[in-house]
């Protein structure tokens, strides 16, 4: 991986969540090789509680079918330029990658599972940025569809909690302000005071 350079901070401070690509193709080693690194990401008891489902070149064209004709039902009665219009936000991402974590009965392992899997996810959004390759963390409703599900593989017991779009982008969207940390921060004191 040939990494641009990019320090942490400027990785953070200058990500962004990308919602228009060009529809450039993201390349499978790419996303190989971003996914080698993001899984560093710390997790509890080196339970690496995820999986995830990749498309990308050939795969795309099944994964658009599947959400044209299954998925999203309500917009069957569209025009064909209508309904291709709607598809661009599903058409022009490079790749996409579903990130898939057990749903363990008990509620502390699954909040870790949930909160690992989220590190791993945030690993992949900054290292793919680091690439030129910009993403977008989505959470769909499709995602719970039962033949979603089945065609992406997810099994009983799991969830899928982010359907991640990557690909090329000719626009940076502007930064939104961000609260400082004297409006988030409250320093701990046994009696309750600052």
């Amino acid at each position: 991986m040939s990494l641009q350079s990019l320090s942490v901070r400027e990785a953070v401070v200058g990500r962004r969540s990308i919602k228009k690509f060009n529809g450039q193709p993201v390349e499978r080693e790419d996303i190989m090789q971003i996914i080698e690194y993001a899984v560093w990401a710390p997790n509890h008891q080196n339970r690496e509680p995820w999986r995830m489902v990749v498309a990308c070149g050939e795969e795309l064209k099944e994964l658009h079918q599947l959400l044209r004709n299954t998925v999203i039902p309500k917009w069957q009665d569209l025009t064909q330029e209508d309904l291709d219009k709607k598809m661009q936000k599903f058409t022009t991402p490079g790749a996409y990658i579903f990130v898939i974590v057990p749903e363990d009965v008990r509620q502390n392992i699954r909040l870790e599972d949930f909160a690992a899997a989220s590190s791993m996810i945030q690993n992949l959004q900054l290292l793919a940025w680091d690439l030129g390759i910009g993403s977008c963390w989505k959470t769909p409703d499709f995602l719970d569809a039962p033949v979603f599900r089945k065609s992406i593989g997810a099994k009983p017991g799991e969830r899928i909690i982010a359907m991640l779009q990557l690909g090329y982008f000719d626009e940076l969207p502007k930064g939104k302000e961000r609260k400082k940390p004297d409006e988030l921060v409250t320093f701990f004191s046994l009696n309750g005071e600052e």
